[in-house]
């Protein structure tokens, strides 16, 4: 979560850049698109839940699954092929590579992208028209679809992992908030026990956005519970999660900050956020093992050419990875465009920090325990900072993109391969090379709208 009072100022208006208005027509856009070509209504969605009994488990066997669903030649969505279904092959489209995207069919077995067709009975998906690439990781959001990580609630994680995959964000690395151990460790132990139904995302860390940061840069965390850092506290709760907290967020010029760098840096990847750090104090973390930045330009102070501050810090190690949020309300598209230059796209990670309501209509929702109102793409708390986003990962690469001018083969990076790798979970999530996740998307190559998204070998 971002924005500290010192940046609430420049950060008030509803319009924020002028993107309100464009977000609205955006919105009701999305509206009107007919969803039932690429996912399931709620309806329906209802009824597969009441239908699937047991069959919630990530990996449940395609025996199962078709004892839910019929056979494959039932209602068809996208190129005459019914949700759930088996997917074989993807065929006919522009398929994302670390290199560039290039025409080349994807192949999936087992629920793993494979080498070659199988031959097996699965479906086959036509992307003609179509850009295809990884499901999206996002390793920095706090919820969607009214669940959010800190509640500990688990049906709350089903609605957060729903919302997501329909959005083509097939891992998710929620961040919990600046909240007590003991509510920190229940939300901990909660998502250490979530398993996704066939059409919910892969739960594959937890991000500790607090509460080990600077009082003086709380943003819309709760200053109530901000703590000094603490090693004894943070393994209690990474024993907690059975290891699942897979990034750690630290304020390095407080008390006990070298410290807790130095004993946990090769147990955790450790980032700086939430900071009144100079320059030297950030340089000073870096050298001790931290590796990456929480978004970029929030809750930090700006660079200046006599007061350079943490940003040059982390941009000039070829280790240290930043995350930034490109809803089109945080940060200024010039800016985000210097950060990509700053940073390369090697080393940039697209992040949503969406609240609860994500995916809802305007209000006001809890976050932390604070009031959050919601307008537009627009949240702030009541003393009017911004209190992260309502614009999915998904939403975020398309305002990159489109209203950025972020190339498209940079901003996939950046919300596929680099967080995934920040993470350390490259091995099966990121990529549509042979052995990861069968996870993919299929964009429309002009108007990068979703046109079907493939879980874990299954079509939404």
């Amino acid at each position: 979560m971002n924005l500290s009072s010192g940046d609430a100022e420049d950060d008030k208006s509803q319009d924020v850049y002028g993107r309100a208005e464009h977000f609205e027509r955006e919105r009701a856009v999305e509206a009107d698109v007919d969803r039932d070509e690429r996912t399931l209504d709620a309806a329906s969605a209802a009824e597969v839940a009441a239908r699937s009994g047991e069959v919630r488990v990530s990996h449940a066997s395609a025996e199962e699954l078709d004892a839910v669903f019929g056979s494959p030649d039932g209602d068809s969505t996208v190129s005459g092929v019914r949700p759930g279904a088996v997917v074989e092959a993807i065929k006919g489209g522009e398929v994302y590579g670390s290199k560039g995207f290039a025409p080349r069919d994807v192949y999936l077995k087992d629920g793993l992208v494979a080498e070659r067709f199988s031959g097996a009975q699965g479906a086959v998906l036509d992307a003609s028209g179509c850009y295809v690439i990884p499901g999206l990781v996002d390793i920095h959001f706090h919820g969607a679809n009214m669940g959010d990580v800190s509640d500990g609630s688990m049906e709350g994680l089903h609605a957060m992992g729903s919302y997501e995959a329909s959005r083509g964000v097939t891992a998710m690395c929620p961040a919990t908030m600046t909240l007590p151990e003991s509510v920190l460790t229940e939300a901990l132990v909660t998502a250490a026990a979530y398993e996704p139904a066939w059409n919910e995302s892969d739960l594959v860390g937890v991000n500790m956005e607090g509460p080990f940061i600077a009082p003086t840069k709380v943003g819309a965390q709760n200053p109530e519970y901000v703590q000094v850092p603490s090693i004894e506290a943070f393994r209690r709760m990474q024993e907690a999660s059975g290891g699942l907290i897979k990034l750690i967020d630290i304020a390095p010029e407080v008390d006990g900050a070298d410290e807790f760098i130095e004993a946990l840096h090769d147990d955790v990847r450790i980032s700086l956020a939430h900071m009144s750090a100079t320059y030297d104090d950030a340089a000073h973390a870096f050298d001790l093992g931290a590796k990456h930045l929480t978004h970029l330009f929030n809750a930090m102070d700006p660079m200046h050419h006599r007061k350079p501050g943490p940003i040059p810090a982390a941009a000039e190690r070829d280790d240290v990875t930043a995350e930034i949020i490109a809803d089109g309300v945080h940060i200024h598209p010039a800016m985000v465009r210097l950060a990509f230059k700053l940073f390369g796209d090697e080393r940039m990670v697209l992040i949503s920090d969406t609240l609860r309501a994500a995916g809802l209509a305007d209000g006001v929702y809890d976050l932390g325990g604070q009031d959050v109102t919601v307008k537009g793409p627009v949240a702030t708390i009541e003393a009017g900072n911004l209190a992260g986003s309502v614009s999915d990962l998904m939403r975020c690469l398309y305002v990159a993109v489109k209203d950025m001018d972020i190339p498209l083969h940079s901003a996939v990076k950046a919300a596929t391969e680099n967080p995934a790798r920040c993470i350390g979970m490259d091995d099966r999530y990121g990529s549509l090379e042979p052995g990861h996740a069968a996870d993919a998307v299929l964009l429309d190559k002009e108007t990068l709208e979703i046109r079907a998204v493939v879980l874990r070998g299954r079509l939404l």
